[in-house]
């Protein structure tokens, strides 16, 4: 599909520590909006972030939870803030979330009725958002996922723990690989899930990593203009 991009929405940036970001989200709907008037599509796949670390800890706390426990509990957080999302694009966004980037239904049919817009969470244990939306690309074909969350570029170490850790501008998958690891991990907070990062080397897609709070960046990326982020490819 034409004029598709796919955009892994972080959890924390719809819902920070400090509650919903109503302010945030009227800025991105915004410049979706006005880019959707211009002939672009877009899906959107919602992280669960904080919400579902919330969740998480103070199940924890109350009992002890199997890795599937924890997960579930992720991905229904996911499906909140999808629905947030959706709620915010009902003029353009197709009714139904996407729950299962696996279905043998055309996904195509969410936009056959001029939608600009399907809304996606999170499927099942041991997938991540991220996961989700790599699927949502080979399914549509498309070229580039846009992952926005709260950091502008990958470090080569955590840069709150090392002062010498140095942004990286473009990188290739299997160096990114080295820096994320290999396994899956309910609440795991990397730049990329690793799954997710071994089938976009498969696929050869390219992804861009940035802060997704900068809206005129996001509006720099979508027009193919020069953008502050980590393009892993």
């Amino acid at each position: 599909m034409k004029n598709l991009y796919i955009i892994s929405l972080g959890g924390s940036l719809i819902v920070p520590k400090t509650g919903i970001d109503y302010k945030f989200l009227k800025k991105f709907r915004a410049l979706i909006v006005k880019e959707i008037k211009k002939g672009k599509k877009f899906v959107i796949v919602t992280g669960g972030g904080n919400t579902a670390r919330v969740y998480q800890n103070a199940a924890g706390k109350a009992a002890r939870l199997t890795r599937d426990d924890k997960d579930w509990l992720g991905v229904h957080a996911t499906r909140l803030n999808a629905h947030l999302i959706k709620t915010i694009f009902r003029a353009y966004a197709h009714p139904r979330i996407n729950k299962n980037p696996r279905t043998k239904v055309d996904l195509r049919k969410h936009f056959k009725k001029g939608e600009g817009l399907m809304v996606a969470a999170g499927w099942r244990p041991g997938w991540s958002t991220d996961y989700v939306a790599t699927i949502l690309a080979e399914r549509f074909k498309a070229k580039t996922l846009i992952n926005l969350s709260n950091i502008e570029y990958v470090y080569t170490s955590d840069p709150k723990k090392n002062k010498n850790a140095k942004k990286i501008k473009e990188i290739n998958w299997n160096s990114f690989r080295k820096i994320v690891g290999s396994k899956w991990d309910p609440g795991l907070n990397t730049p990329f899930d690793p799954v997710a990062s071994s089938l976009a080397e498969t696929l050869g897609l390219k992804v861009i990593i940035t802060n997704g709070k900068d809206t005129n960046n996001l509006n720099k990326i979508l027009n193919n203009k020069k953008f502050k982020g980590t393009t892993i490819k």
